[in-house]
């Protein structure tokens, strides 16, 4: 029996992974950098200091990476308060949920965007835990963002769930030792061995209620 379900962000909550592609691009040709087809894909599931060191190394941009950081994330929030990228039935499935069981949300994007994500969703009060992978020592594909979240949660890996759309995060959330539900994301799909790895493949968050999903 699921005890607890932890959620990604970006891709199962939001329709955010071409958000983050435009804002990045963009800063990188303003400032000089070189962004190449494989950026988007190599920084997916990143941490903060990953993706950022990557902006700055591989992309080449003349800045620090918390300048990196803070342009990004300033002009991601401006973006959301315009138009968050809500997926259809994401909030329903969320606070169904929520009446259900505990919570969770672990996330690449940083602390302020999950914060604002949360508040423009109304869903802030629907997570007992929410943790962004800047707070542990290693992002995507790695689990600690998911173990971090599951202690908060007071919950054994074994008896809970993630949601999931990318490759790394589904490796990440079978390496913590989780039940794996994968809900692919389109534009950015996981690749045949990543998602090998979920115990359920659904086409919709929508899907998420049904009660086979978490016996």
């Amino acid at each position: 029996m699921t005890r607890a379900v932890v959620f990604d962000m970006d891709g199962v909550l939001i329709s955010s992974e071409e958000v983050w592609d435009v804002v990045r691009e963009d800063l990188a040709r303003e400032r000089g950098g070189r962004w190449g087809p494989a950026a988007h894909h190599d920084m997916m599931g990143m941490s903060t200091p990953e993706w950022t060191g990557y902006m700055r190394d591989t992309v080449g941009l003349a800045m620090s990476t918390g300048e990196i950081e803070a342009e990004v994330v300033r002009h991601l929030i401006a973006r959301y308060r315009r138009d968050l990228p809500l997926i259809p039935g994401a909030r329903e499935a969320v606070r169904t949920l929520a009446g259900r069981v505990p919570l969770g949300l672990a996330s690449s994007s940083t602390r302020a965007l999950i914060d604002a994500v949360l508040d423009l969703a109304g869903l802030r009060e629907a997570f007992t835990v929410t943790v962004s992978s800047e707070e542990v020592a290693r992002g995507k594909p790695s689990p600690d963002v998911y173990l971090r979240a599951l202690e908060g949660l007071g919950v054994a890996p074994a008896d809970a769930a993630a949601v999931e759309d990318s490759g790394a995060g589904i490796r990440a959330a079978s390496a913590a030792g989780m039940r794996v539900v994968a809900i692919p994301n389109a534009l950015y799909p996981p690749a045949a061995d990543a998602l090998a790895l979920a115990d359920v493949v659904l086409a919709s968050i929508a899907e998420l209620n049904h009660e086979r999903i978490w016996a």
